[in-house]
């Protein structure tokens, strides 16, 4: 074996892309000390997205405070390129839900302002490519918070502001002033890192689905959905968009919504994103193995989850490829989508407390590969 590309997503609350590689990367060496071992660190467009795409492009973190989904000031940070002309947001690092305790968790009073603000902090930085994260968020603002902070107004049927945006204007906004948008956006392209194709209201639609694990009750969806039908003609009238079912729309709270109508950004799978950004098939070219893994592996993996984005570069160039995960279910599926093995990390008796520990998953990520990898590689 000549030539490995190790490409593991970050086992969640564990070890991070760039350890689990290099676990790996050291049970190739074990076995085949000649190999090259090229590890590419990589995301979904959620956790880890950031470190990813800074290590890809000889970023930079940028620090700065901003307001989280209550409106409280606090420390946060978003990553510039190399070349500074490239921004990576992640939403969840100022709009998230792990920033807001559980139980003051409610989408009704939660806001996406601090998106916005991190936005308005790289185009100031002369950033004209912005990359955004939607995942994790606390919010069901249908972006208004994000746009507010952008120099978007919105006002209600007396030309008055009702508020920074959140779930409980939507229905109270009528009209959107121009204005004081800011100057750089004009010259701006947004990506997105969307991973759902949800509509923007409606059963399958950001309230009903989402608004849930974000701290809504019952009558907290109903209120969310119909002002999401609310704020929906709103957009319309004031870009020409009709965004009710446009797929992703309704991601992270009608976020996915406001991006594409407003600023129109691209909506785009994240791990499609990461691949292009990464140059996959360039670096995979002559490759004898990819290894990829996640911490579970299931039939959820084959719908956008890394390992399912790299098997679809790795086939377009008869690269065989083996997965690794903490927990593995639907082994056979994932065998019949392609992979050439699939291999649990953790031995049957090991406690999931055990098995969530650092140095415990990092041995036994390098442990499978020092087992396995012959017999792979002969199948090969």
């Amino acid at each position: 074996m000549k030539k490995v590309v190790i490409a593991i997503d970050s086992f969640k609350g564990c070890l991070p892309s760039t350890d689990a590689e290099k676990a790996a990367a050291e049970g190739i060496r074990l076995i085949f000390p000649e190999c090259e071992t090229l590890c590419l660190p990589i995301s979904d467009g959620g956790e880890g997205m950031l470190e990813v795409l800074i290590a890809a492009t000889n970023g930079q973190y940028v620090r700065l405070s901003a307001h989280d989904p209550l409106m409280q000031r606090c420390d946060t940070c978003y990553g510039i390129s190399g070349d500074g002309k490239t921004a990576f947001i992640e939403m969840a690092r100022i709009s998230g839900l792990t920033l807001v305790s559980p139980g003051k968790r409610n989408p009704m009073l939660t806001t996406s302002y601090g998106t916005g603000e991190l936005i308005r902090n790289a185009l100031e930085r002369g950033c004209r490519n912005v990359i955004v994260g939607i995942g994790g968020s606390a919010t069901n603002d249908a972006g208004l918070g994000m746009l507010q902070a952008l120099g978007y107004k919105f006002m209600d049927k007396n030309e008055k502001e009702p508020g920074t945006g959140s779930g409980q204007i939507l229905m109270k906004v009528a009209s959107v002033s121009t204005e004081l948008v800011h100057p750089a956006l004009k010259d701006a392209r947004l990506t997105v890192a969307c991973d759902v194709q949800n509509p923007f209201y409606g059963t399958n639609g950001a309230a009903h689905i989402f608004a849930p694990q974000k701290g809504a009750d019952h009558e907290m969806v109903e209120a969310l959905d119909e002002g999401m039908r609310s704020i929906a003609k709103v957009i319309l009238r004031a870009t020409g968009k009709d965004i009710s079912n446009y797929p992703g729309a309704g991601a992270a709270g009608g976020m996915g919504g406001s991006l594409y109508a407003f600023l129109d950004a691209t909506l785009q799978p994240g791990i499609q994103l990461m691949l292009d950004m990464l140059e996959f098939g360039k670096n995979i070219k002559g490759a004898d193995l990819i290894i990829t893994g996640e911490g579970k592996a299931d039939k959820q993996t084959l719908m956008g989850k890394v390992p399912s984005g790299i098997l679809k570069e790795a086939k377009k160039q008869n690269i065989p490829v083996i997965l690794l995960a903490g927990s593995v279910e639907d082994a056979d599926e994932l065998l019949r989508a392609g992979f050439q093995e699939v291999y649990s990390i953790n031995p049957p008796s090991i406690s999931l407390r055990q098995a969530m520990l650092p140095e415990v998953a990092y041995t036994n990520i390098r442990q499978t590969i020092i087992r396995n990898i012959k017999e792979t590689e002969t199948k090969s």
